[in-house]
Order: C-alpha cells, then structure tokens, then sequence
C-alpha cells in the first residue's frame, strides 16, 4: 500500500496552485494534483486567478464570451471566502464548486454558488461577493502573482513547486494513483530544464470528469 508523505517521513514539497473554478482544465489539474499528494512528497496550497482577467481586451465569440463573464461570480466568491476564513478553505470551495459546475453539470449561477458554499461549510451570505468589485484588486493581484511566474502566453491553470512554474498540464482524463505520481516527475522534470519553454499537442478528447 503507498505510503503518506508523512508516513514516509520524507520531506514535504509544497506546490502552489493558481485556478479559476470557471475552468474545466483546471478542474482536471486540480483533480490530477490531489492524486499526486497520495503518491508524492507533496502538499498543494491554492489560489485564485482569473479567466475574466486573462482575456479582457480580446475579440471573443459571443458565446464564450457570455461564459467568461459568469466566471467572474466563482472567483469573486472564492477570494472573499479566503479574506474572511484564511487559504486554507479554498481547497474545499473549490472542490465544491467544481464539482457541481464540472461533474454535476451544474450551471455557474448564484443558486449553484450558493448550494456549493453550503456544501463546504460556509456561510452562504459569501456569494453576495459574485456581483460585487470589492474583491476584484486583489484577485488582480493574485492573477498577476501567477502571470509573473509563467510569462502572458498561458492560461489557467498554473502551478509552481521549489522555484520550477509551469502552465498545465493539460489532461483529460485525470491520471490516478501512480499514474498520477509518474505525469508528476515527468512535468517537473522538463519544466525545470533550463530553456525549455513548451511541450503541446492538439487536444483530441474534452475533459472527461469522474
């Protein structure tokens, strides 16, 4: 049976995630990382950025325009659930929220936001934060925290671990177990390659969420 880091009693390395709940992609990392924390020395701590953010300014289709829209009610919620509580309860607002938008299906809407507060212990009077700016400087900030460490040519999600960042990685279905544990070395591994800036292929399957 694999052992906990803790039981290992190896030295935990802490990996920094930055999403937008709106984000299936970042689902799917998101989810990949919760399995490498059960076959690698590693704890994920998590943060917000934007989908809104990231793409204001563009020329978009109207449609997925109407999408990026909606994702600033998530977000939004997110940071005033972490100014109120601590960090520390992002990883299971966003497991809330994501798994009613992405495996549920779930609209992105108020009523959803608000059934995935309740879900994680909150109290619901947070989603009042969705149509609110109050929160928008500081989730800048966080976004801008994540796009100094990768450069402007990415997207969400991004993730950081012992000084080596990267954008991704892009993968549907998520890996498990060692599965999981072997797609860590690999990204770490080219990722921490001094001059090495990208590795892609076109995305033949949408994330497929379990």
């Amino acid at each position: 049976m694999t052992q906990t880091p803790e039981q290992q009693g190896d030295q935990v390395a802490w990996a920094d995630m930055w999403f937008d709940p709106a984000c299936p992609w970042a689902w799917m990392t998101s989810r990949w990382l919760l399995e490498v924390e059960k076959v690698r020395q590693v704890r994920v701590r998590w943060h917000v950025m934007s989908l809104g953010v990231l793409n204001e300014g563009r020329d978009l289709p109207e449609e997925y325009k109407k999408g990026i829209e909606r994702s600033w009610n998530a977000v939004r919620v997110c940071v005033a659930a972490e100014q109120r509580f601590g960090s520390e309860v992002l990883d299971r607002l966003y497991t809330a929220l994501g798994t009613r938008f992405h495996n549920k299906g779930e609209p992105q809407s108020i009523e959803t936001i608000r059934a995935a507060l309740a879900d994680a212990d909150l109290p619901v009077d947070l989603a009042e934060a969705a149509d609110s700016a109050e929160y928008d400087e500081a989730l800048r900030a966080s976004h801008a925290e994540a796009m100094k460490l990768v450069g402007e040519d990415v997207g969400t999600p991004v993730v950081q671990v012992e000084g080596v960042s990267f954008f991704g990685p892009v993968v549907s279905p998520t890996p498990r177990g060692e599965e999981a544990g072997k797609l860590w070395d690999g990204v770490r591994l080219v990722a921490g390659t001094d001059g090495f800036f990208e590795l892609k292929r076109t995305r033949t399957r949408d994330p497929i969420f379990d």
